[in-house]
């Protein structure tokens, strides 16, 4: 069932912005997103990006250590959102970078928000061409330990993931 909410122009640019990733200078590799929200706009007729819930690349190492960690702390606990998390992993033989699409759904969001977000996800798929995980979160105990996320994007031959071991 489609909910009839449209996305916001900016969150496709947004997309596009951090799906393409041409050669920049490193000015500009700093201001790519690593990790960006997105929510439902106040007459939740629109998916839009959610101010200040991102990490530029240029802020890890600096006010970023660890920037899985420092995705997960902008989830809300008791709401839901869509969210784009640029991975870094190495496996045995190679090292990648994939986007992850993440519907976060808590326990303890409300209903009528889980239903509105579960049924406008498809909206904001549509417009995410070329998506090759997307992963469902109902809660913390699913997503703080990275080793989920390593499964995800390529099962037990991921060796480390933002350059942390597994």
């Amino acid at each position: 069932m489609a909910s009839g909410v449209t996305v916001s122009d900016e969150v496709i640019r947004v997309f596009n912005d951090m799906k393409v990733r041409k050669s920049s200078s490193s000015d500009e590799v700093k201001k790519r997103k690593k990790a960006v929200l997105f929510c439902l706009s106040d007459d939740k007729k629109k998916i839009v990006v959610e101010e200040g819930k991102q990490i530029l690349v240029g802020d890890i190492g600096d006010s970023v250590d660890d920037p899985y960690a420092c995705f997960v702390k902008l989830l809300p606990l008791n709401d839901c959102r869509y969210g784009l998390y640029d991975a870094t992993y190495e496996t045995k033989e190679s090292k990648k970078e994939d986007l992850v699409f993440i519907f976060w759904a808590p326990e303890g969001a409300p209903l009528k928000s889980k239903m509105i977000y579960a049924s406008s996800k498809d909206a904001i798929k549509k417009k995410f061409t070329g998506i090759k995980h997307e992963w469902q979160v109902n809660g913390l105990d699913d997503i703080q330990d990275r080793t989920t996320l390593a499964e995800k994007l390529g099962g037990n031959v991921v060796v480390s993931l933002e350059g942390r071991p597994l």
